[in-house]
């Protein structure tokens, strides 16, 4: 670090705290590594990593890991009618595609072969717009900065690490309620990296799968992943699960499902829907239109219903959560306040304590009203 700053606050001497020296920076929304001005500056660059990473993630409300350890099971179309699905609801969405050796997301949106600029704010994002969104879907990948679509990244750890540090921080993600993140498959550094870099963050897990034994076996292992990260798994999406007959319009399953539901069952995560094997929803992906845009009242369409739902119930149970954290703040508060010991100053001795006793029962019932508490103990 060769330029710095000294951050003064006010009456420091009064205070007799140290002077604290704080790196300076650049202010630039996008990595070192795209800087023009890299090889020459002399400014701290880890530290402005940090700072890009964090400023990313304070405006990011909810993040999802759309994961599947096996590959082929459809986490990329579960992560790109999720989005769509919660934009459809007015929420402001981004998607984020980690899948280093596989970015199919630019496909799904129907961005296949463009790319972005960079600008001081980050890397641009591509965004999808339709009629019935009140907000473009934001789109970040990999296939924006390759040079085609067939070239392959065949990068060691070091390379994979970084990218998911500009997944994060210099893509230009805005304001964000939720982030959906299409994983790649495995438990590897990608996740890793994700995983140690979205500490502290309102993060959860979905699990995408099939039916299938073999799939099963690989997705039990990211379920381990997340039990042990302690990472929250807001359930399963079964896909390839089921299809209608175009002759006689029966339902069958082409793959049995029994060893799923009782893996499940142990290992106590819910599955949320079942996705049929269906042509509108195949076609809508190589056309770059999600199926639940391109055809909303099919059965396809409506079996990601369930899972938008979660989605929306867990930011939903967060918000009530932190709101009623800041009025437990604020009633604490209120009970140390000058005013108060004033207005008590002038009982009794003996009636002051009681007085006191009965205001902070009052600010906790009001409190346990608030967060549902009272209601669960009548």
């Amino acid at each position: 670090m060769s330029v710095s700053y000294l951050n003064v606050g006010n009456d420091s001497t009064d205070n007799n705290e140290e002077l604290k020296l704080s790196p300076a920076d650049c202010g630039l929304g996008h990595s070192c590594q795209f800087c023009p001005h890299e090889p020459h500056c002399s400014l701290d660059k880890p530290h402005h990593e940090k700072l890009l990473i964090e400023s990313r993630l304070e405006r990011i409300d909810q993040i999802i890991l759309v994961m599947a350890n096996k590959g082929g099971v459809g986490k990329s179309t579960v992560s790109a009618n999720l989005a769509t699905g919660l934009a459809q609801r007015g929420y402001r969405v981004g998607v984020a595609d980690a899948d280093i050796h596989g970015p199919n997301q630019s496909r799904f949106f129907g961005f296949a072969g463009e790319h972005v600029r960079l600008s001081d704010q980050g890397l641009g994002t591509k965004n999808f717009t339709e009629d019935s969104l009140a907000h473009p879907v934001k789109v970040g990948s990999l296939a924006f900065l390759m040079e085609s679509d067939d070239t392959p990244i065949v990068w060691r750890d070091a390379y994979k690490h970084d990218f998911m540090h500009h997944l994060v921080g210099s893509f230009d993600w805005g304001e964000l309620d939720f982030l959906i993140v299409d994983m790649p498959p495995g438990t590897g550094n990608e996740l890793i990296t994700l995983a140690d870099m979205l500490e502290g963050a309102n993060v959860s897990a979905l699990l995408a799968t099939t039916p299938q034994d073999v799939a099963l076996m690989d997705s039990l292992k990211a379920v381990r992943f997340c039990h042990e990260r302690g990472l929250p798994m807001l359930g399963v999406v079964e896909n390839m699960s089921g299809i209608t007959c175009p002759h006689c319009s029966g339902e069958f399953h082409l793959f049995p499902r029994d060893h799923l539901v009782e893996s499940l069952a142990r290992a106590g995560i819910e599955s949320l829907t079942q996705i049929p094997l269906a042509l509108e929803l195949a076609s809508g992906s190589d056309l770059g239109t999600p199926v639940v845009v391109a055809h909303p009242q099919s059965p396809a369409a409506q079996a990601f219903t369930p899972v938008v739902d979660a989605c929306v119930a867990k930011a939903q149970a967060e918000f009530s959560q932190a709101a009623v954290h800041s009025l437990g703040d604020a009633f604490e508060k209120n009970l140390e306040s000058s005013d108060l010991e004033d207005a008590l100053a002038g009982l009794p001795p003996e009636e002051r304590d009681a007085v006191r006793q009965e205001i902070e029962a009052m600010l906790n019932a009001e409190q346990g009203r608030l967060s549902g508490d009272g209601e669960r103990s009548e």
